[in-house]
């Protein structure tokens, strides 16, 4: 089943509440929300305060996708807002499985996250253990960027991978993801969309529930 997860750093932050509740009328399965720390990535995004805000005001799940070094730090300071899912960049980490079991341990999905210029062998022996897969499709840190073609051709052999080992993690898809990206990445096994500045926040005519359910009409 297709996801549709918006990346809450692209809303209008001035009047998030209003935001959250256009997107829950959206039928959003998931915020995307990006943790950034300035070392990691050239950027610096939400803290603990805004993300306990906006549990507190929306029923949808929480997709926490954890850019920063040091990823055991970060878990430990959201575990408490409880989200559905929390991914770590395999990048950062020298034990992944360490990492997978501290957020398992806390009653969280496990992801792992996967930049553009990283192997994908680099997750392979972890594809298994991880309930889902963060595919970046631009380089983490700033939204806006063009889509990397190369990565996308990536796709194909995490696929392959999946299915040789009878495994299927969901595949998120994160960075230029709107309806002219959307069905190739499809037909390479992603399954879980994240919307941002190309797709849903582009500031047109169009409802958020508009967009969204021509999206899901796109993957139909």
């Amino acid at each position: 089943m297709v996801k549709f997860a918006a990346s809450i750093m692209c809303a209008n932050q001035l009047n998030l509440k209003n935001e959250l509740e256009n997107l829950q009328h959206a039928q959003i399965d998931m915020l995307h929300c990006d943790i950034m720390d300035g070392i990691f990535v050239n950027n610096l995004a939400m803290g603990p305060y805004i993300l306990e805000q906006i549990k507190e005001n929306t029923d949808i799940l929480l997709d926490l996708h954890l850019t920063t070094i040091t990823p055991e730090k970060y878990i430990t300071m959201f575990k408490h807002i409880k989200p559905e899912y929390i991914s770590f960049h395999i990048e950062t980490v020298e034990e992944p499985r360490r990492t997978i079991e501290l957020i398992k341990s806390e009653g969280i999905k496990a992801s792992v996250a996967i930049s553009p210029l990283t192997p994908i062998e680099k997750i392979g022996n972890i594809i298994g253990e991880v309930d889902m897969i963060n595919f970046m499709t631009v380089n983490p840190g700033f939204s806006g960027q063009k889509i990397n073609y190369s990565a996308v051709n990536k796709l194909l052999n995490l696929k392959e991978i999946c299915l040789k080992n009878n495994i299927y993690p969901l595949i998120e898809v994160d960075g230029c993801i709107n309806k002219d990206t959307i069905p190739m990445l499809l037909e390479r096994g992603a399954n879980v969309f994240v919307l941002g500045t190309s797709s849903i926040f582009n500031n047109d005519n169009m409802s958020y529930y508009e967009k969204v359910m021509e999206l899901r009409d796109l993957v139909k």
